[in-house]
Order: C-alpha cells, then sequence, then structure tokens
C-alpha cells in the first residue's frame, strides 16, 4: 500500500452544494474503513469550506484516481480541481 494526498479544490460559492452532500460524503469516507488516514476541509479567512484533504492508502496512482471519483462530492461536481500525488507520512503527532 502507497500513500496519497488529494488536494480538492471547490468550485467558487459552492456552500450550499457542500452542505446538501455532506452526510453521504462522509459516509463514503467511513465506509472505506481504514484506508483514509487524514481527511478535512481546507477554509477561507472566514472559516468556510472551500476544498477538501485526504491523505489515503491506495495500491496505486489509479486506485487513488478512483477512490476520488467515486466521492459523493465529487460526483456532485462540488470539485474545480482536484490533485493527487504520492505522499509519505514521516512524523505523525497523534
Amino acid at each position: 500500500m502507497r500513500q496519497f494526498i488529494l488536494v480538492c479544490h471547490d468550485k467558487p460559492e459552492m456552500f450550499k452544494l457542500r452542505a446538501v452532500t455532506r452526510d453521504e460524503h462522509l459516509a463514503y469516507i467511513k465506509s472505506t474503513g481504514d484506508k483514509v488516514l487524514l481527511a478535512g476541509p481546507m477554509l477561507d479567512d472566514k472559516d468556510r469550506p472551500i476544498g477538501s484533504v485526504l491523505i489515503i492508502e491506495a495500491e496505486d496512482l489509479l486506485t487513488a484516481q478512483q477512490f476520488a471519483g467515486n466521492d459523493p462530492y465529487a460526483k456532485a461536481g462540488l470539485f474545480s480541481e482536484t490533485e493527487i500525488r504520492p505522499y509519505k507520512i514521516v512524523m505523525a503527532n497523534l
């Protein structure tokens, strides 16, 4: 298993779409078991969500891309861009 970081940028002014798909998104994240190591929203200067950052474990880049594409946020069209890169956790303060 490899680690990948997903940086997902919301389209502008998509607060309502994010809110109505949030429960489905969280259920999807929870359904993946321990594959999601970290997940949370990026915030603007008013603490409103403007994107998501996830660190996941996947077999390869294709599997990470499939994971990202199956996220209800992505399926709903919330994101303007999703960057997926191999990642390596060297230190964690859990």
